[in-house]
């Protein structure tokens, strides 16, 4: 099995920099070779940088956006205007920042009946965009993801029963006795279909969980972020000096 490919940035500012100009070269060479490029973002503390830097990039100014396609690796089911939603968090700190279509942004709707509802409902709306027929799962050309300190990713949590879901291409994560903090998600078909994936680390925080992750015995189960391990070729960790704290053993590029 490939090891982990392990970028070290300086701190959290550059580790937002360089995402920038990963996602710009992604973007650029997509919309050079299929004419088109579709992303997954996440939330969170350390997309959040990243997504400012990137909207106040020259640069990403440039960029065709009438070409990109922007999605949601998951949200929580809240109305978009809340302050816990992945959504709203995107549009503030970028999308707004820029000129892309309104057409080209593909939320997850909350406004559905239920949870359940909405992840058929986002499966119906990556299958249009992407003109899947029903057993076509879509292939990304960059998926951001970042990596919970319980070593979580997307909203595939240690135990939960969405980790062993290859049926769907979103699925519900309904959490016991909140009904605030149900989710919606993509898959582990469709994380590992992605052309690239970027997994964000930053924070003393989580050095102890990316070092289980990075060389521990895979076990998707208690390490959900490991459903990537059958595609680490197409997966790059882009970690800051602290969470990356005295990993050893893995291929720092």
């Amino acid at each position: 099995m490939q090891e982990p490919r392990l970028e070290i940035a300086r701190d959290s500012r550059d580790l937002a920099e360089r995402m920038v100009q990963l996602f710009i070269a992604a973007a650029e060479g997509a919309v050079a070779s299929r004419g088109v490029f579709r992303t997954a973002l996440s939330g969170g503390r350390t997309p959040e940088q990243f997504l400012l830097r990137l909207a106040s990039s020259p640069r990403a100014q440039v960029l065709p956006w009438d070409k990109v396609h922007v999605f949601w690796v998951d949200e929580r089911y809240v109305p978009p205007d809340s302050q816990a939603s992945n959504y709203r968090l995107v549009v503030e700190t970028f999308l707004n920042r820029i000129d892309i279509p309104t057409a080209n942004i593909h939320r997850i709707s909350t406004e559905c009946a239920d949870v359940d509802a909405a992840a058929r409902d986002y499966e119906r709306t990556m299958r249009e965009a992407f003109g899947l027929q029903d057993s076509e799962i879509p292939q990304f050309d960059l998926i951001v993801l970042g990596m919970g300190r319980d070593g979580h990713t997307a909203s595939l949590f240690p135990n939960s029963g969405a980790i062993y879901d290859t049926d769907h291409l979103a699925c519900a994560v309904c959490s016991v006795g909140d009904p605030k903090l149900d989710r919606i998600t993509l898959t582990k078909s469709v994380l590992r279909a992605a052309r690239r994936l970027v997994v964000l680390v930053s924070g003393g925080d989580k050095t102890q969980m990316l070092e289980e992750v990075l060389t521990g015995e895979p076990d998707e189960m208690r390490y959900p972020i490991q459903v990537l391990w059958p595609v680490l070729d197409r997966v790059t960790w882009l970690v800051d000096r602290e969470a990356a704290g005295k990993i050893s053993g893995v291929d720092n590029g």
